[in-house]
């Protein structure tokens, strides 16, 4: 397959619906069979579990945010040496990607792995329900390595614009969990711990199926040379520590929530899971958004052409606009049938009443400053983006739940959460536009690296001539 770089032509908006679409499809596979989880869960009746698996949702959100701070880096910089015209580049800065991220999730899945009953604790878990988060953790967490080359893997494959290849890898990995999932929980009556073993199998399976394309379409990988890996270590955890630190804020502000949350019992708690799985599955396309906008993104800048960067920027908030008002409109329309799917009741019913109301057009914020952050990773800005998650999960979270605790209790945590998205989207887009016509006008010194500089003014002649 060719190298020539996909996103320097053509719509931006049909970019945008395509990468979107193609990402989400995989994802929603995913999802999905978390979201199947959570009803064989329910239906073994037992609350405790339901609660267990709010908890370790928590901890395994955090775990999974460090493998995305890698995939980030991945995309980022193949996507802006393919746009620069230099594939070789691409191939050494890929293969370097996904050896630091080997190397750093063996290191960070045995700290958690180490302390999954702590951690579980301190988001307030308490006897039985204790044992169970802690034992479902301590089975997944150690193939934390496996989900980052995978995920990486997947990231390259977009940069290259072939999302297609990543999202049949998500659909495996959710095909291998969904075949295994009744087999182990009910057939060999393995319960939570069929599950997890059951994600094991899902994370091994989609690291396969990303790296088989790289090795077959893309030339594979380059070889392990020490001292150029050690030089890429440098432009690779600029951006993938920034991206970590961003993606570590939402799963603390969640773990504030959670802790919030259980102060009104098990119910609550339960009804704050179900949430948590309702969420990613409706909204899937804006999840994927945020992945699959970066390569257009990035594509463009490595070649100069900020009028493009601009536009798929632009185009990127139209979309969420629209998928947002309709998700929410399908959720309020089938909000009986949800709660009764859960066997949900009380209070877990009227969180899972509340999030299908307007609770979920609030989502669209959240959209704002994923594309926000799309931007800012691929725009060698990753520190904006990680400023605009820690305020939105510190002083966009903590005042405004506590505040809607005090005032509404389970239902005000849900609402204090939401609230804080609409401050920091506001401020995302202001930072993204204003950073954009700096570095148009030459002002800003993260413009594309020096050795592409002559590559990207002719790309950027070829289609000025166009």
């Amino acid at each position: 397959m060719s190298d020539q770089p996909k996103f320097l032509s053509g719509s931006l908006m049909r970019h945008v619906v395509v990468m979107a679409s193609t990402g989400s499809v995989g994802l929603m596979a995913v999802f999905l069979v978390d979201f199947v989880d959570m009803i064989f869960i329910s239906m073994l009746g037992k609350a405790e579990l339901a609660a267990a698996i709010g908890y370790a949702g928590t901890i395994l959100f955090f775990t999974t945010s460090i493998s995305v701070g890698l995939a980030i880096a991945a995309g980022a910089l193949v996507a802006r040496a393919l746009g620069a015209g230099d594939a070789a580049r691409a191939r050494v800065i890929g293969t370097h990607v996904l050896v630091a991220g080997f190397i750093m999730a063996v290191l960070f899945a045995a700290l958690v792995w180490v302390n999954v009953r702590p951690l579980s604790a301190l988001l307030g878990a308490r006897g039985e329900t204790l044992e169970l988060s802690a034992s479902y953790l301590a089975t997944i967490v150690p193939t934390m390595p496996f989900l980052m080359i995978g995920m990486a893997a997947g990231a390259i494959l977009r940069a290259h614009g072939d999302a297609q290849r990543a999202m049949w890898a998500t659909i495996a990995g959710g095909g291998v969990n969904a075949v295994l999932d009744p087999i182990l929980i009910f057939g060999l009556d393995l319960e939570l711990t069929g599950a997890a073993l059951a994600s094991v199998a899902a994370r091994v399976t989609i690291m396969v199926v990303s790296v088989l394309p790289l090795l077959k379409h893309y030339g594979g990988f380059a070889p392990l040379r020490l001292p150029a890996f050690l030089g890429d270590l440098r432009p690779i955890l600029g951006i993938a520590m920034p991206a970590m630190l961003t993606n570590i804020a939402t799963p603390l502000g969640t773990a504030y929530v959670t802790r919030e949350m259980a102060r009104f019992g098990e119910e609550a708690v339960a009804g704050m899971a179900i949430v948590g799985r309702l969420t990613p599955v409706t909204f899937a396309m804006i999840f994927a958004l945020s992945g699959a906008i970066g390569p257009i993104i990035g594509q463009n800048f490595g070649a100069g052409r900020y009028d493009r960067v601009r536009g798929a920027f632009r185009d990127g908030l139209v979309f969420i606009a629209g998928y947002v008002a309709l998700a929410s409109l399908v959720l309020f329309l089938l909000r009986e049938p949800l709660a009764g799917l859960f066997s949900a009741s009380g209070l877990t019913r009227e969180l899972v009443f509340l999030f299908c109301g307007p609770l979920a057009l609030a989502w669209y914020f959240n959209g704002v400053i994923f594309v926000g952050n799309a931007a800012f990773n691929n725009l060698g800005h990753p520190f904006y983006s990680t400023t605009v998650n820690w305020g939105r999960n510190t002083l966009g979270t903590v005042p405004l739940v506590s505040l809607g605790a005090w005032a509404y209790g389970a239902p005000g945590v849900l609402v204090g959460q939401a609230l804080g998205g609409v401050i920091f989207a506001a401020i995302s887009v202001v930072l993204a536009l204003r950073l954009i016509a700096r570095q148009e006008a030459g002002l800003d010194v993260a413009r594309p690296p020096a050795e592409f500089s002559r590559r990207a003014r002719l790309v950027q002649m070829f289609h000025a001539r166009r």
